[in-house]
């Protein structure tokens, strides 16, 4: 069985912990790691293969984590832009034998019971070898308007219901035969697409020649202009609500899709008080507040119900039950033109990471970090002079038609427009600082002649 473990979505619900190049399954909420590192390891006693679908910008993020559970053997399809679930599911499955069993995961989600999760997969797997195409129902806690649901008479869907109001939740919760939609499948590859050839042709056609078209060296890459000429849609909307082979595994395996800070106060633990435990957060006469901080001590006094969210370039204050109104400041960020949606202070790239220092009018000043055997891309600027510093580590520096060693406490200077390069070709990795002055430092400007990882 393969594990197709689906890497989208940017989790604006949970800004400014997550950005659009750190989406919420790639950020270390707890001390166990990322939601894509639990997702990763849960299906290892289950599946023998993992196809992880992700953006291209993802890609090298996926990778790292990865690389942190000594997993070398994953295999990855590349899309340039997101079409929803029904075009991701897709490319996957053209890539198997029609027989494949595959398990569709979510990578943003918490499972918290691993013996109740495996024992639904068996479950499962007996039905998707008759082949049926099986989805997931969540035994539901609660009126939740965030979720989708599915009613269902023992494995028989009965009917698909779009995020309900308050009072339809809780007639769903009364009624006793409605699941939380848990956005988790499992079938054979073949029979998929069968039934995506049926329901959806104008999907299965375009996916079909994308793949065919798509670059299949180390990874599979899609082309941007294939990708495009994709229908967006759903797997719900596209094949699950209309396919008759549709089956339906009731499970209480500890889930949740962690969409907001609402959801992810209930998973972390509490002092006697209610607020959020963790280092560095002092409380007098404070309650009820779920508080996530990165390095500064954080004081509450008299408050109540309230989500703090701190970062290192960005602050969230909010009542509790509010955060769902967050893609609205989003909105607004983008609408301002500001990096804060897209980008934390400290950016991870394939060769390593750097970090904002400062930002100002007409400088920039990096710490960047560049890992053993990685090289930046040949480049050059028309808009900025940069001076590197090296504080640990032995750089290899291209300037021009030199190249030259650069140890500790050593700095070289790149002229505006001037061919260079970065590499780290030892051990350890390289530490240094870069200042970029100039009329303009956005990372836009950058033109690349050469570049290890085809961007």
């Amino acid at each position: 069985m393969t594990n197709i473990i689906l890497c989208g979505g940017s989790g604006t619900r949970l800004w400014p912990l997550s950005r659009t190049l750190m989406p919420k399954q790639f950020v270390k909420l707890f001390d166990k790691g990322s939601l894509f590192e639990l997702t990763v390891k849960r299906s290892l006693s289950v599946c023998d293969k993992q196809l992880i679908v992700s953006n291209a910008e993802q890609y090298f993020l996926a990778l790292d984590q990865l690389e942190e559970l000594g997993i070398k053997d994953a295999h990855f399809l590349l899309e340039p832009l997101a079409r929803n679930t029904a075009p991701a599911i897709a490319l996957a499955c053209f890539g198997f034998d029609a027989d494949e069993m595959v398990l569709i995961s979510p990578s943003d989600h918490l499972i918290k019971n691993q013996k109740a999760y495996e024992s639904a997969l068996q479950r499962a797997k007996e039905l998707a070898d008759k082949d049926a195409l099986v989805t997931f129902g969540i035994t539901p806690k609660h009126p939740e308007t965030g979720y989708g649901y599915i009613q269902a008479d023992g494995t028989k869907v009965k009917a698909f219901y779009e995020k309900p109001d308050i009072a339809t939740a809780q007639r769903y919760i009364d009624s006793g035969d409605f699941y939380w939609n848990s956005g988790m499948f499992m079938f054979k590859a073949g029979v998929f697409l069968q039934e995506l050839k049926r329901y959806a042709p104008d999907i299965y056609d375009a996916a079909s020649l994308a793949f065919n078209n798509a670059k299949k060296a180390d990874v599979i890459r899609v082309s941007f202009d294939d990708m495009q000429n994709i229908p967006s849609n759903s797997i719900d909307y596209a094949v699950m609500e209309k396919s008759k082979r549709v089956k339906v595994i009731a499970c209480d395996i500890g889930w949740s899709d962690l969409g907001s800070f609402d959801a992810l106060e209930e998973e972390l633990p509490k002092d006697k008080e209610g607020n959020t435990k963790c280092d560095g957060i002092y409380a007098i006469e404070a309650k009820n507040n779920f508080i996530h901080k990165s390095k500064r001590t954080i004081a509450i006094v008299g408050v109540e119900d309230l989500i703090i969210a701190d970062t290192d370039d960005a602050l969230l204050i909010s009542k509790k039950g509010m955060s769902s109104q967050l893609k609205e400041i989003v909105a607004q960020l983008k609408k301002d033109d500001s990096p804060l949606h897209h980008i934390h202070q400290t950016a991870h790239r394939p060769w390593g990471t750097y970090t904002v220092l400062e930002d100002t009018q007409g400088y920039k000043i990096k710490r960047i970090v560049v890992k053993p055997g990685k090289r930046l891309s040949l480049q050059k600027h028309f808009h900025r002079n940069e001076h590197w510093i090296v504080v640990s580590g032995t750089a290899t520096v291209t300037v021009g038609n030199e190249v030259k060693l650069i140890r500790p406490n050593e700095s070289t200077y790149i002229k505006m427009g001037e061919l260079h390069r970065l590499a780290n070709e030892g051990i350890i990795p390289v530490v240094l600082i870069e200042a970029q002055v100039g009329e303009y430092t956005g990372e836009d400007d950058i033109v690349r002649i050469e570049d290890d990882f085809k961007r």
